[in-house]
């Protein structure tokens, strides 16, 4: 922050101290993986005083002391032309062109590094050299107990454990932890460079030569046909159908833990199981042919918040440069003055969780921590019913100046399906009961609220559904997920047959506010008739392509089609390669270009 002051200028004394704090959690976990080996070593030294050890340790030092000394050099340079944590990508500029990845570095700049390398290095050994001098505690304290030293010095070694994976929640450690604030800058800050650089390494792969099936000119006119109107003229396109009353509604959405249409009966599925969807349904909008993208939960929540489809074998969520590279409904709201807050029970570490929303415009994030920890009654966190209470509670104390958008993910009905509720003999699907009837009653108390006259509930699953537990996950049955518009902003009730999935509520809900989507490549608005409607979702290796005429799953493993059926059998085959191969371009993209300047948001 000190080298980039006039980056950080509008930062406040108190984010001078919030940086380093919220910082910590990587720079111990880093700690502890540099600290593995010497802990080792150290161990060896209690039963053998050759200097073999002294030495081992000595190199070990020597090389940590330039790496070190390296990344942060590097990576000071670096920020202001990249704005992003030091990541495999300028390693990747520097090996294809080290003259151009050079290039914007004046001579004095190159010289200035150099230096503050060498002397960076030559401080940071001649530290390691004071603490491996001091031989005290080897030559007068191990020989006096060995057993006991041993014992001592592996527990304290296996203790590297907690702050390596950072404590004991189910989250394990993450760049998101640190992610605090919706100044991007401020995160960066707080994030260690060296620890960003070794998670890009492990997890860096060349996604410009996956799922290659056919050339890039034949792959842009197969995919140029499945673009939203809005994409192909990158200007607004109204649809021809309106369901909102205003064009500036309140809007709720509420994320529902692994439904599926297999739930409801009046989508065919379970009676008695799912009642207050089937309720509400009838209340409101109910997409017929709606579908998920993924199977996580992670890949399910960039597909509905951001319009981006789900990748078969990487999770963009894990992946923040490029996640904050996306655009995201909470970003366009925010541009015409919502406010925009997240509400889960949960650990928002998860899966990179709080990087993603915070890098893509939510201003607040309510979690477990926010929660008793008498509430935290299930492996998850906070039972839903809880949540819900909370979400209620902050509605009816804000006095909201602004329009709102807010987002209350569930986590009840996931396994082990352990709940505060005992309606139905199954336990799971007891567990879906359960977070159906907090759904139900949460709007019920939502509707007696003023706000409810100009607000938009939208009720949407996360990922495919877990039930019927038999179910061949290939299969496309298996996708199939309910949608539902309800609340007082609502025209009125109905039902939509387009197809349509995750990825298409953001040009729908933007399309119907009059706002622009055509950042959103691959979302599209399904009221409007001129855009293509079909739903593509992605499994380990696979992927799946539907429409009105056509059903196909590929099974990328083993190169076969597992299911083609419907009045155009082998429409969406070439289609679907063409749109996943168009997909992996767009990451290969978003993953090596610079981020732009500004916050989207």
């Amino acid at each position: 922050m000190l080298y980039h002051l006039s980056l950080f200028k509008e930062a406040t004394w108190k984010d001078w101290f919030l940086v380093p704090y919220h910082g910590l959690p990587l720079d111990f976990s880093l700690a502890g993986y540099l600290t593995i080996i010497p802990g080792l070593l150290l161990i060896c030294t209690i039963w053998s005083r050759k200097r073999l050890w002294r030495r081992l340790a000595k190199a070990y030092f020597a090389v940590i002391a330039i790496v070190l000394s390296a990344v942060f050099v590097i990576d000071l340079g670096l920020y202001r032309h990249w704005g992003f944590r030091l990541d495999a990508t300028p390693l990747f500029y520097f090996c294809s062109s080290p003259g151009d990845a050079l290039a914007s570095a004046s001579a004095w700049e190159l010289i200035g590094g150099i230096v503050t390398l060498l002397l960076m290095t030559v401080l940071l050994y001649a530290l390691f050299y004071l603490l491996l001098r001091d031989d005290v505690l080897e030559k007068k304290l191990l020989p006096l107990n060995r057993p006991f030293f041993t014992f001592l010095f592996v527990l304290l070694w296996a203790a590297l454990f907690i702050p390596i994976r950072g404590g004991f929640k189910a989250s394990t450690m993450n760049i998101g932890k640190v992610y605090f604030s919706e100044n991007m800058r401020l995160n960066h800050a707080a994030t260690n460079p060296l620890f960003s650089l070794l998670v890009s390494l492990i997890k860096q792969e060349n996604f410009k030569q996956q799922y290659r099936f056919m050339k890039d000119d034949e792959a842009n006119k197969l995919v140029a046909q499945m673009y939203d109107q809005d994409v192909v003229h990158r200007s607004y396109q109204a649809p021809q159908q309106w369901i909102l009353t205003t064009a500036r509604p309140n809007i709720l959405f509420v994320v529902m833990e692994s439904f599926s249409s297999k739930l409801m009966a009046s989508l065919g599925g379970e009676r008695n199981v799912a009642v207050n969807l089937d309720r509400l349904s009838a209340e409101g909008l109910l997409f017929r042919h709606f579908y998920a993208t993924s199977f996580r939960t992670d890949r399910g929540l960039v597909s509905i918040l951001s319009g981006f489809p789900s990748l078969p074998t990487n999770s963009i969520m894990k992946m923040p440069k490029v996640s904050q590279s996306l655009p995201s409904i909470a970003a366009s709201l925010r541009k015409v003055g919502y406010t925009a807050d997240y509400y889960y029970g949960g650990d928002a570490d998860f899966t990179n969780m709080r990087s993603y929303l915070k890098g893509t415009g939510f201003e607040t994030i309510v979690c477990d921590e926010d929660f008793p920890v008498s509430d935290r009654l299930s492996k998850w966190g906070v039972p839903d019913h809880l949540l819900f209470e909370k979400v209620l509670s902050n509605l009816r104390q804000n006095k909201h100046q602004k329009p709102w958008f807010k987002v209350v993910q569930t986590l009840s009905s996931h396994e082990p399906f352990d709940v505060p509720y005992h309606r139905l003999n199954d336990k799971i699907l007891n567990a879906f009961a359960y977070t159906d009837s907090c759904v139900g009653h949460f709007v019920d108390e939502l509707k007696k609220l003023p706000l409810w006259k100009n607000t938009l509930v939208v009720l949407v699953p996360d990922h495919l559904g877990c039930y019927p537990q038999d179910i061949d996950n290939l299969s496309v049955e298996r996708y199939q997920i309910p949608l539902i518009f309800l609340g007082g902003a609502l025209k009125g009730p109905g039902t939509v047959d387009i197809h349509g999935s995750q990825t298409d509520i953001a040009a729908t809900l933007l399309g119907q506010m009059g706002i622009a989507h055509h950042e959103f490549t691959y979302s599209k608005d399904m009221f409007n008739p001129s855009s293509p409607h079909f739903a593509f979702f992605t499994f380990p290796d696979a992927f799946g392509l539907v429409d009105e005429d056509n059903q196909v799953v590929f099974n990328n493993e083993s190169k076969k089609v597992v299911l083609d059926r419907g009045k155009r059998p082998g429409k969406n085959l070439k289609r679907g390669k063409a749109y996943l191969q168009k997909i992996y371009d767009t990451i290969d993209r978003l993953s090596t270009e610079p981020v732009k300047e500004g916050n989207r948001h």
